[in-house]
Parts: C-alpha cells; sequence; structure tokens
C-alpha cells in the first residue's frame, strides 16, 4: 500500500532545511556571551579589592601592633641613652681628673724638716678661682695643673733643696721660683711679700729665714675645673 502524507504541503519541511533565525541569534549569543564575560570580570574585580582591603587592614594592625610594642620599649631606649650618656661623662670626668691626694701625700713625704708651708694652693687650671689663694703670678704661665707653695727656710739651701726634692714629686714637670728673700726680724711684722704678707710674717721671724714662693707644674695632666686649697 502506498503510504500518503496528510501533512498540508506548506507545512511540510525537508529533512535538510535549516533552521530559520538568521543573524539576530547570533548578535543575541554574543551579547550574552559578553555579559557573561563581564560579570565574571566584575565578580573577580570584587574579589582582589577584596582581598587588598583585607591585606590593607591587616597591615595597618600588624603596623598598630608593631608602634605599641615600640612604645612599651621606648622607656628602655630612654634608659640606654641616658645610661651610655652617664657612662661617657663619668668617663671624661675620670679622664680629666687630677689626683690631689697623690700629690699631697707625696709632698708631705719630700717635705724637709728645715721647710714649713703657711699655703698650699693646688689648681687644675689658671681659671679655677680658690678662696685663700696664694696668688702667686707665675701661676698663670701654667694652663694645666699646678701648686702654688708659699713658705719659710732655714736658708736660701733649704729653699735650694725643697725646689729639688719638689722635682721628684710624680707628675711635676718645672718648679718657678716666684721669689726666695731672707728677712729681718724687725721687720717681720711689716708682712714684705706682697699678697702674701700675713703669711710671711707669721714665719719669718729671725733674719736667717727665707720666705719663697713657688710654683710646681704639672704640664703633662689635661685641664680639669677641679680645685684644691691647702
Amino acid at each position: 500500500m502506498r503510504p500518503v502524507n496528510l501533512i498540508p504541503a506548506e507545512e511540510r519541511r525537508d529533512g535538510t532545511a535549516k533552521l530559520r533565525g538568521g543573524p539576530l541569534a547570533y548578535i543575541l549569543v554574543g551579547a550574552l556571551a559578553a555579559l557573561l564575560a563581564g560579570v565574571t570580570l566584575l565578580v573577580a574585580t570584587g574579589n582582589e579589592i577584596s582581598s587588598s582591603k583585607a591585606e590593607i587592614a591587616s597591615l595597618e594592625r600588624e603596623n598598630e601592633a608593631a608602634e605599641a610594642r615600640a612604645a612599651q620599649l621606648s622607656a628602655y631606649t630612654d634608659f640606654q641613652a641616658v645610661h651610655d650618656q652617664r657612662v661617657a661623662t663619668v668617663t671624661e670626668l675620670a679622664d680629666s681628673r687630677f689626683d690631689w691626694e697623690r700629690v699631697v701625700r707625696e709632698l708631705s713625704l719630700i717635705l724637709p724638716a728645715d721647710v714649713w708651708l703657711t699655703n698650699l694652693t693646688g689648681t687644675a687650671n689658671p681659671e679655677v678661682s680658690v678662696t685663700g689663694a696664694a696668688g702667686i703670678s707665675l701661676r698663670d704661665s701654667v694652663p694645666g695643673p699646678a701648686l702654688e707653695i708659699v713658705g719659710c727656710a732655714t736658708g736660701q739651701e733649704a729653699v735650694a733643696g725643697f725646689i729639688s726634692d719638689l722635682k721628684d714629686v710624680d707628675g711635676v714637670t718645672r718648679v718657678a721660683v716666684e721669689s726666695s728673700v731672707l728677712g729681718e726680724a724687725e721687720e717681720a711684722g711689716g708682712g714684705g711679700g706682697g699678697e702674701s704678707g700675713t703669711s710671711v710674717a707669721e714665719c719669718q721671724t729671725r733674719d736667717f729665714i727665707a720666705q719663697f714662693q713657688i710654683v710646681a707644674a704639672f704640664d703633662a695632666a689635661p685641664p680639669s675645673t677641679a680645685g684644691l686649697e691647702g
């Protein structure tokens, strides 16, 4: 029996017929693809921004923690700075300090029995002012530590021996004599001898007694601001 196609001819389609749609379908597909790509890019960008913000927040927290830690440790830093400064100051003072105790001890050991002192002034530099100082003018020529010695001796030979003994004191580089004068008993009350007149009157009681003013210099020692009155 012959098959009969009951579908109207105008509605029949060939098996090989192409689907309708044309360029509009391609445009629509392209638009959807572009939209999908845009959404994907937006999501990725949003995720990257969120990640960056989270990293920034984390770094800020770390920075705040570091600053807090530094603030806690600043006291130790300040203490170390004060410690270093004090060590430097003590070291400087120790380097510039003159050992007057040793000098006076050695002077007492070499002082002859025929010599006695009425004024002993030790200063680290000529700018130091000491109450009751001997005031010997030769002191100004010594920039560093020096002893100003005023006293009497039983004659000029005793004075010369004392000067020689002074040179044996450790650190003494030179000894200068301002004056060494024999006195007379009747002139003792006159107090000749410049600024040390009172001291002269106390010791120069015989005509054979020589009153002297001597400066012993310690040129090798560094000047400082300490002074000693004897």
